[in-house]
C-alpha cells in the first residue's frame, strides 16, 4: 500500500509541485492543508504516514503545527519545507519536532530522498 502524503503550504503553485512529485513516484495524496491551524485539523481527521510542511505560514506557522501535532502523536513524520535563507527556522522546526528539510525551490529526487529516509525512521 502507498505511503499516504499530506501537503501544507499557503501556496497553491508549491502544493501543486509537491503533489506531482508525490504522485509521480507513488505515493497517495490524503489531503492538503493551507496553514498551520488546518494541518493540524486535518493531521488529526486524516492520519497520514508523512507531512511536508511550510514554515512560513498564515494564521500559524509550520514551526507551531509541527509542535502540536507531534505532541498529539509523537510517531508523527513532518518533513518541512523551507527555503533558502530560513536555516535559524529550519533549526526551530527539528527542535520541535521535524524529522528533517527540503529546501525550495524543489528538486524532486532530492524530495523523495528525504521522504523516503522519513518514512525508513517510522516502520
Amino acid at each position: 500500500m502507498a505511503s499516504r502524503v499530506m501537503i501544507v503550504d499557503d501556496a497553491v503553485f508549491m502544493r501543486n509541485t509537491l503533489k506531482e512529485i508525490f504522485q509521480g513516484a507513488g505515493y497517495e495524496i490524503a489531503g492538503e492543508a493551507a496553514n498551520g491551524v488546518e494541518a493540524v485539523e486535518k493531521y488529526q481527521e486524516l492520519r497520514p504516514d508523512l507531512i511536508s510542511m511550510d514554515i512560513v505560514m498564515p494564521f500559524k506557522n509550520g514551526i507551531e503545527a509541527t509542535r502540536e501535532i507531534r505532541k498529539a502523536d509523537p510517531r508523527a513524520v513532518v518533513i518541512i519545507c523551507s527555503a533558502l535563507g530560513q536555516e535559524s527556522l529550519v533549526t526551530e522546526a527539528i527542535e520541535a519536532g521535524a524529522t528533517d528539510f527540503i529546501v525550495k525551490p524543489f528538486r524532486p529526487e532530492n524530495v523523495l530522498q528525504v521522504v523516503q529516509k522519513a518514512l525508513a525512521t517510522r516502520a
